[in-house]
């Protein structure tokens, strides 16, 4: 077996010159990301979870017949011999008890891809954009993405916007069933030991994820995945842990640098503690945080991980380092080629800093 570093939800901010991801940079572009993605931050499997929306599946497909994009054998597309790219959508659907939460459909190739874009536009109206509402529901969602072949995620599970157990429902069977999920990402503002405090997640796989809306976050949170081959057959056997296949870990912040940890007051940005308000005096503007929303929703007091759950390890992006300007990053790059590379040589990686800092770079 081999290790690999996946990071499975990164955003496309423009193609065809035109916005596809609104909130994310127009300078993350699909040749920008997979640039990026493979010469910068050194990963070896990303998902563009913009890949299904009309534009960006155009300049696919350019890129396919450019021979900068091959088709692997098993599924997925590889970016100059050395990227695995998956295709993905992030679908938005309305939450039976209120709310909006976001779901990944990810596939194994550039015609299954369109087809699903072609059942989308039956219930999507903009289907050149991304994370749009589907006017449809959860089990019909993840069924068509499951006869394509394809692979169902909930995406970040528990932030406030968007999140399934953060603003829609207090468990997961109260929206789908679990088992048509392959695999729940933990999202910023958490880790695994936040969300083992939910028994119904015992069963599943966890990912962690960019969810990148620029070049720079990408692989900010990502996973190290032990498979045999660089391919798509090899991603879901992992998901599901076949054949000695699995998550050997997960990479992300600690969840209190997530925005979304506490509860807070998006006026002042003052921390709301229980039963106290704001000095705006009004909740009307409070964000439930993450922390305490698992809080009020956990069965569990203390995690509880199962024998399958790998070690979440916490991190903190070279670009957030105190010291750590653009000259010392240039500098960082040149010396180890990619950010995983120096992440792999911590002893190294603190000398640098140290240097960094100490040269007020």
């Amino acid at each position: 077996m081999n290790a690999f570093d996946a990071d499975f939800h990164i955003h496309v901010g423009r193609a065809l010159g035109k916005p596809v991801k609104i909130a994310a940079g127009a300078s993350l572009t699909l040749d920008n990301l997979l640039h990026h993605a493979a010469y910068v931050k050194g990963l070896d499997v990303v998902t563009v979870i913009d890949g299904v929306c009309d534009n960006v599946l155009v300049e696919v497909e350019r890129l396919v017949s450019d021979g900068l994009l091959t088709p692997v054998a098993g599924g997925g597309l590889l970016f100059e011999d050395r990227l695995l790219v998956l295709l993905g959508a992030e679908v938005e659907l309305s939450g039976p008890l209120g709310g909006a939460a976001h779901f990944g459909c990810w596939f194994p190739d550039v015609e299954r891809a369109k087809d699903f874009n072609q059942w989308l536009k039956t219930v999507q109206k903009n289907t050149q954009l991304s994370s749009q509402r589907a006017y449809t529901d959860a089990t019909a969602l993840a069924a068509q993405t499951h006869e394509r072949d394809g692979l169902f995620i909930v995406h970040h599970a528990f932030t406030p916007f968007k999140g399934m157990l953060g603003n829609c429902v207090r468990r997961v069977g109260d929206f789908l069933d679990i088992h048509e999920v392959d695999a729940l990402e933990l999202g910023l503002s958490s880790d695994s030991a936040m969300a083992d405090r939910l028994s119904e997640l015992s069963e599943l796989t966890f990912v962690t994820n960019s969810d990148a809306h620029g070049v720079n976050n990408i692989a900010r949170e990502y996973n190290r995945v032990r498979m045999q081959d660089l391919n798509f057959t090899e991603v879901a056997s992992a998901l599901h842990r076949k054949a000695g296949r699995g998550i050997e870990a997960n990479f992300g912040l600690h969840p209190q640098q997530g925005k979304y940890y506490r509860t807070r007051c998006r006026v002042c940005d003052e921390l709301v503690a229980e039963n106290e308000a704001c000095r705006c005096a009004t909740d009307k503007h409070h964000v439930y945080g993450v922390k305490d929303r698992l809080d009020d929703i956990s069965d569990l007091v203390e995690p509880s991980h199962p024998s399958h759950r790998p070690p979440y390890i916490h991190h903190v992006p070279l670009r957030d380092i105190p010291g750590v300007g653009p000259s010392a990053y240039r500098k960082l790059l040149e010396a180890y080629g990619t950010e995983l590379a120096m992440r792999a040589r911590r002893t190294n990686l603190l000398w640098w800093t140290w240097l960094a800092i100490a040269s007020g770079a």
